[in-house]
C-alpha cells in the first residue's frame, strides 16, 4: 500500500508510521519538520505547511492508496488538504476524537450514531480566527473537520474517534502518571469509586489497526477505545502495582473531598473523571473490523520504561508528591 501520512512524527503519528513500515508499506510523510524531523530518515519526507497551497501541491503528482491525517484541527485546514488530495487518493483517514460527542461522560455504550457537536456559521468563523488553543472548541472543530472529509470523500472516507490514547511517547502524561507514581511505592492517593469503569487505548494498538483498516474496503465512522472487557479504576491501579511495585497501598479518597480540595480530575489525577454512573464508548464496530488489544501489563510496563528513559523533567499531568501528601493528610484527619 502506498501511504501518505500528514504529520507522523509525534505520538500516535509516529506509531502509525512505524506500524506501516513494519508491514512493508511504502510510506511518505508530509510535515513541517519541526517535531522530531529526523525520526524516519529511511522513508520519504516532504516538508511543508498544510496551510500553504504551494506546499500541498508537492503531493499532487502522485497517487495514494490512503492518506492518514493525524493532525487536522480546523476544517479550513482539512479542506485545503482535500482540495489537493481528494482526487489522488483512494481513501482519506481522519483522526478525530471522542470529544466530538456532546456529553460523552453521560452515556454508557456510546455508539457512533450519536450526533456530534457543531457550531453555528458565525461561531465557526470565529473559531477559525482563534489562534490560541481553546479546549471548548476542540470537539466541535474536529466534528466540522469530519464533515469536510465526509462531504468531499463520500464513501472513501474513514473517521476514527479515539478516547484517551496512551503509551510510550505520550506528550500529555495523562496515563504515564500512574505507572510512574505507583513504581515509587508507598501510600498512593486513589480517586473516587473503586468500581468506576475507565477506558483508554494503547497508541500502538490504535496505530496497527488504523494501518490495517486503511488497506481494507471498510469506510465510515469508528469509535476506538479499550480495553475489550470492562476495566475499573481499581483493576487498573492494582495491575500497575502487580507490574511495577507491590509494596504500595491505595487510599481511596471520595470525589467530593477531592473536588473540595481543588484537585482536578484528568489533570491532577489522570484517567479519572468523576461520575455517579459509568460511561463508555462502544467499540464493537472497530473490533469487528480488526481492532485488537495487547495485555494491559505490557502497556503499563512499556510506558514506565519509556518514561524512565526520558529522565526527570516537568510532567504535563499528575499531582506532585508534596501535593499528594497534603491531600492525604487532610483526608486522614477529616
Amino acid at each position: 500500500m502506498k501511504l501518505l501520512v500528514i504529520g507522523g512524527t509525534k505520538f500516535l503519528g509516529r506509531h502509525i508510521v512505524k506500524s506501516a513500515i513494519s508491514e512493508g508499506h511504502e510510506v511518505t510523510l508530509f510535515h513541517r519538520g519541526k517535531t522530531n524531523p529526523g525520526l524516519f530518515e529511511d522513508v520519504t519526507n516532504i516538508f511543508g505547511d498544510r496551510e500553504n497551497r504551494e506546499d500541498l501541491e508537492k503531493l499532487s503528482d502522485q497517487n495514494w492508496d490512503a492518506v492518514i491525517d493525524t493532525c487536522g484541527y480546523k476544517p479550513s485546514t482539512v479542506s485545503k488538504s482535500l482540495d489537493v488530495l481528494a482526487g489522488c487518493t483512494k481513501k482519506y483517514v481522519f483522526i478525530s476524537t471522542i470529544s466530538v460527542y456532546p456529553d460523552f461522560t453521560s452515556i454508557h455504550h456510546l455508539e457512533e450514531t450519536v450526533e456530534p457537536m457543531t457550531l453555528t456559521q458565525e461561531e465557526l468563523e470565529q473559531a477559525e480566527r482563534t489562534e490560541a488553543f481553546d479546549p471548548s472548541l476542540y470537539g466541535p472543530l474536529k466534528a466540522h473537520c469530519e464533515q469536510e472529509v465526509q462531504s468531499r470523500m463520500k464513501d472513501r472516507g474513514i473517521i476514527i474517534r479515539p478516547g484517551l490514547i496512551v503509551g510510550p511517547h505520550d506528550p500529555t502524561d495523562r496515563f504515564t502518571y500512574w505507572p510512574s507514581r505507583i513504581s515509587e511505592g508507598g501510600e498512593v492517593l486513589a480517586p473516587g469509586r473503586k468500581d468506576q469503569q475507565i477506558q483508554f487505548i494503547d497508541a500502538r494498538d490504535l496505530a496497527d489497526w488504523i494501518v490495517q483498516l486503511s488497506a481494507t474496503e471498510h469506510t465510515g465512522i469508528f469509535n476506538a477505545n479499550g480495553p475489550e472487557n470492562k476495566l475499573t479504576m481499581r483493576n487498573f491501579l492494582e495491575t500497575c502495582a502487580s507490574t511495577l511495585n507491590e509494596v504500595v497501598s491505595f487510599t481511596w479518597v471520595s470525589a467530593r473531598f477531592l473536588t473540595d480540595e481543588g484537585v482536578q480530575p484528568w489533570k491532577d489525577l489522570p484517567v479519572w473523571i468523576p461520575t455517579e454512573k459509568d460511561f463508555s464508548q462502544d467499540v464493537t464496530k472497530a473490533i469487528q473490523c480488526g481492532l485488537k488489544f495487547r495485555p494491559l501489563k505490557e502497556t503499563i510496563l512499556d510506558t514506565y520504561r519509556w518514561d524512565e528513559q526520558r529522565g526527570n523533567g516537568v510532567r504535563g499531568a499528575g499531582l506532585t508528591r508534596d501535593q499528594e501528601a497534603t491531600v492525604l493528610k487532610k483526608w486522614h484527619s477529616h
